[in-house]
């Protein structure tokens, strides 16, 4: 009992101060088993942005094929991600509200690890950037729609933001220029945009659209999950009719439920798919926008739909 309680402890400040701990288990994937190694860097520091926890999942085998270098997933809303201890999500007191809305977390390590041993998908390292409690609406809303387009209002639950209250820019400047950097240095990257790939649900799945228009250059494809238009009332889709990268080197994967907060999702999908087409995607080919009948806005929704959009991105 000690024994297993000081390993325990140990793991804890391995992991608060940024070393990896290594799950090397060469049996074959049982129902939820991750394989893999975790670094998790408790106060990522930004010229840009507040300071925020980060976690990288290195996928299995990194750490034995040093001459493999890998694609790089960059995740919003980390906390949620995966199932660790250093998620506030992962106390007791969350127990409940986990079990009530059938789970938390995304388990993105666990559907990874499964791809990738039954060879659907190339291994990848996923970054995962924490949202900042208070900030992720101004973080993540597209900035320069909702200034550029006049719509001098938008709202979120019962809360209502001024466009000059927006700091995705800023974002995703901490992105691009600061975290990016420090990942290929410091990990066995491909950093070319063919291999640096950006993904979130909800506002997250917005600010990755974002992403693609405002750096074409650095991601070459985004997965969008219940994309939640509906904030300012869709002033992002119509600023994409001129603002949007043609065809030829991005691809897009958009999806959206059918109930709860997904439900008026749809109608904005749509107007977003015809400005894709008028850009020259292909649908099934360099862009995918799906609806899921009775689907939620949850992360046990998107755990259960997570490998369609990580197939698209990631597969062979």
């Amino acid at each position: 009992m000690r024994r297993t309680a000081f390993v325990f402890v140990l793991s804890f400040l391995l992991l608060s101060i940024g070393i990896a701990l290594v799950e090397d288990d060469p049996s074959p994937l049982g129902q939820g088993q991750s394989i893999g190694s975790f670094v998790h860097y408790e106060e990522f520091s930004s010229e840009y942005i507040e300071p925020r926890p980060v976690d990288v999942w290195l996928p299995p085998g990194y750490e034995k094929n040093l001459d493999q270098s890998y694609p790089v997933l960059y995740v919003h809303d980390g906390q949620l991600l995966f199932k660790k201890s250093t998620s506030p999500y992962a106390s007791f007191w969350y127990k409940p509200f986990d079990w009530y809305i059938g789970g938390i977390f995304w388990e993105a390590d666990i559907i990874m690890s499964r791809l990738i041993h039954q060879g659907q998908i190339r291994p990848a390292i996923i970054v995962s950037i924490w949202f900042k409690k208070g900030n992720r609406a101004i973080e993540f809303m597209p900035q320069k729609p909702i200034t550029d387009v006049p719509h001098p209002m938008w709202r979120i639950d019962d809360s209502q933001y001024v466009a000059g209250d927006v700091i995705s820019d800023r974002y995703l400047k901490f992105l691009v220029e600061e975290l990016k950097p420090f990942v290929d240095r410091n990990y066995r990257t491909r950093s070319d945009r063919e291999n640096t790939f950006i993904m979130g649900s909800s506002m997250g799945g917005l600010i990755s659209a974002y992403a693609i228009s405002e750096y074409p250059g650095v991601f070459g494809a985004a997965a969008c999950l219940s994309t939640d238009w509906t904030h300012g009332d869709g002033a992002e889709i119509s600023w994409y009719e001129e603002h949007w990268p043609k065809a030829g080197v991005h691809r897009l994967y958009f999806d959206h439920g059918t109930e709860t907060w997904d439900a008026p999702f749809e109608p904005y999908q749509k107007k977003m798919d015809s400005v894709m087409r008028q850009h020259g995607y292909v649908h099934g080919v360099d862009w995918i926008s799906r609806k899921f009948e009775g689907a939620d806005h949850t992360p046990k929704a998107w755990r259960e739909r997570l490998h369609i959009p990580l197939t698209f991105m990631l597969g062979y």
